[in-house]
């Protein structure tokens, strides 16, 4: 049997608040793509496929089309919740679904009642763990006093082998959503930790054919038998240096056989840029970044005015612009900076620190309203006073 590990998809996530929905299609399409030219016969898809509790219609239309496109190359679908996701919205329909080929897992009631895949070599159970919040399923999972994730999953982990072992399956493969001991973040994935101490043990596992891990948003290895495939989309510029991926995975009559890494393609670049604004706007060393989503960092001695509209003359798809002074920024000790200078000297300096060096007419400006704010008023002639008029 041959699975594609798919995970994190997110649909209807933005980016520095541009929609991505048309990227996410594209990027489904390549992995529908993949599933035909590797004659994959069932794709697992452990959590967060949207981004929102509650995702827009648009958002459910990019996913459907996804999962129909997958269908139509010939696999069937495993997916579970994640913690971006409402459990009860995307199982709805769930026992529905599962005729057309999508089994959805996303109740703790589910985990451990197995999909069960045919090949020549018999049965597969697959096993989806959805995202377990601690303070939530804890109750229900029969573990009141547990109170961090590794806790609860164990717990989950149990009643899995309970019905391994009562089924008699040889062949085992489990979808778990989860923050996996070993793994490494790539700062775009929301923390799982309310609740208890996020991390669980790769121990948790022990046993299985293979892991299919979700969550963590790179392609990442554990184990031979416990992976992250990533997102298929980078979705912070942290993610820049990697290449998106998921894994083909091949059980034969024994188990696992063999995990092959296949790149997804790239579908819009990122690109750090830094330079003044003049330069990124007609430097030559920056024409391969005009396609890319791009972080600017501008070093302009003054803060340019509206830099994200010229940039986007350029670059049409920039997102994010910050300005850092080429010469730092020192740290502030105002007491030493300002003892014995005149008012005029510290008002220069603030002015060069927040925004650039004042001109000589803008100097002028500032004095004349220095002069005007501590000239002291002209006080009234002498007049008798309520005492004197009280002494004559």
């Amino acid at each position: 049997m041959r699975m594609l590990h798919t995970s994190d998809w997110h649909i209807g996530r933005t980016f520095h608040g541009v929609d991505l929905l048309a990227d996410q299609e594209r990027s489904l399409r390549a992995i529908a793509e993949l599933v035909a030219a590797e004659s994959v016969d069932v794709v697992v898809l452990p959590g967060d496929v949207y981004d929102r509790s509650i995702p827009s219609a648009d958002a459910i239309a990019v996913c459907i089309r996804g999962f129909e496109a997958i269908r139509a190359a010939g696999a069937q679908i495993v997916a579970t919740s994640g913690n971006h996701d409402s459990p009860a919205r995307l199982g709805a329909g769930a026992s529905f679904a599962a005729a057309g080929g999508l089994h959805l897992r996303t109740t703790v009631a589910a985990a451990d009642q197995p999909v069960l895949l045919s090949d020549a070599h018999g049965e597969v159970a697959f096993y989806g763990i959805p995202y377990l919040e601690p303070e939530i399923t804890r109750a229900e999972l029969g573990v009141p006093q547990a109170r961090s994730h590794a806790e609860i999953l164990a717990a989950a982990m149990g009643r899995i082998r309970a019905d391994i072992a009562a089924r008699g399956v040889t062949r085992t493969v489990v979808l778990a959503h989860a923050f996996v001991v070993g793994g490494e973040a790539t700062g775009s994935e929301r923390s799982i930790s309310v609740g208890g101490v996020e991390t669980v043990p790769m121990s948790a596992f022990d046993g299985i054919d293979y892991v299919a891990l979700g969550h963590l948003h790179s392609p990442q290895t554990l184990a031979e038998s416990v992976r992250y495939s990533g997102s298929p989309l980078p979705y912070s510029f942290a993610e820049n240096s990697h290449r998106k991926a998921v894994w083909i995975v091949e059980l034969d009559a024994a188990g696992l056989h063999a995990v092959e890494r296949r790149e997804l393609p790239v579908v819009r670049g990122l690109s750090r840029l830094t330079g003044t604004l003049d330069e990124l706007c007609t430097g030559a060393a920056y024409s391969d970044a005009v396609e890319h989503y791009v972080s600017a960092t501008l070093t302009d001695h003054a803060r340019p005015v509206d830099p994200l509209r010229k940039l986007r003359e350029r670059f049409p798809h920039a997102v994010h612009v910050e300005w850092s002074r080429p010469e730092g920024n020192p740290e502030l000790r105002y007491r030493e900076r300002v003892h014995g200078r005149r008012d005029t000297e510290v008002a220069h300096s603030f002015l060069s620190d927040v925004r650039g060096v004042p001109t000589d007419g803008e100097m002028t400006w500032l004095e004349r309203a220095l002069a005007a704010a501590v000239a002291e008023p002209e006080r009234p002639a002498a007049g008798p006073t309520l005492l004197g008029e009280l002494s004559a």
